[in-house]
């Protein structure tokens, strides 16, 4: 098993969590603003935009799990804050994003869907990435494995998989490698396949929550309404439908304002 804690330095643990998360968000930050810049917008507006966006999706990532979780906590509200032990839920994340990123484009007034596309490739390999915290912390894992199945995988994923007695399934592992999958899909459309703006942007609304929608059922601590239903799917099937529509809808505002232009000529 991996020790949670990376390294201690006196009273103050480091843990693998933050290390992973950490590395996510800086990544994530330097591919932005080349993607930014490639788009046609100014760089420096993402590091401006980090400095919002980041900290609104943790809190936000954080109050969304606390909220559906709030037995955990109500008896003990300072590990409320305790964000190195996990508990921070990606819909969450990408509200409190998506809130502070909008607040900043308006008041700066910056192309929306030129940006979007721009940043949302980060969003998805950051993602990806950050379930590997989970993997340290023992969570976001699927139900009982067998044996003979998880001797595919490597041994250090095995040896962390294998919880009070038993294996499970490393559903952490499916969705990183998902996600890897719909961030190159995006870079690829980013570069060479997108028709207007927003398309990337839509595209991952789709993608993204096709894949979770399946490897959250196969999750063992999903956050649940009524004790039944799954948030997260309910989430994902929403974001599927709006992600659709508005592919729908910018695809034949292009393809009009591509008429008007030709017959203008």
């Amino acid at each position: 098993m991996i020790d949670p804690v990376a390294l201690s330095l006196g009273p103050i643990n480091i843990h693998w969590y933050g290390i992973i998360m950490g590395f996510a968000f800086f990544l994530g930050t330097y591919l932005a603003r080349y993607n930014a810049k490639r788009s046609g917008v100014d760089p420096d507006h993402v590091l401006n935009m980090v400095v919002f966006i980041i900290p609104a999706a943790i809190i936000c990532a954080r109050a969304y799990y606390v909220i559906f979780e709030w037995d955990q906590y109500k008896d003990n509200l300072l590990s409320v804050f305790y964000v190195w032990h996990g508990g921070l839920a990606i819909h969450g994340g990408l509200i409190g994003g998506v809130l502070a990123g909008t607040w900043y484009v308006r008041k700066h007034n910056l192309p929306f869907l030129v940006l979007g596309d721009a940043l949302i490739p980060s969003v998805i390999l950051g993602q990806a990435i950050g379930r590997w915290g989970n993997f340290i912390n023992q969570e976001a894992h699927g139900g009982p494995a067998p044996e003979d199945f998880m001797m595919k995988f490597p041994a250090f994923i095995r040896e962390q998989m294998y919880i009070g007695g038993e294996y499970y399934h490393p559903t952490f592992l499916y969705e990183s490698m998902w996600n890897l999958l719909v961030f190159a899909i995006l870079m690829a459309m980013l570069y060479r396949f997108k028709r207007f703006d927003g398309q990337v942007l839509f595209s991952y609304l789709v993608l993204y929550s096709l894949g979770r929608f399946f490897i959250e059922g196969m999750r063992t601590d999903s956050l649940l309404i009524g004790g039944t239903l799954r948030v997260a799917q309910l989430v994902s099937l929403t974001l599927i439908a709006a992600g659709i529509v508005l592919l729908l809808i910018y695809a034949r505002k292009s393809k009009h304002s591509h008429h008007s232009q030709n017959s203008l000529e």
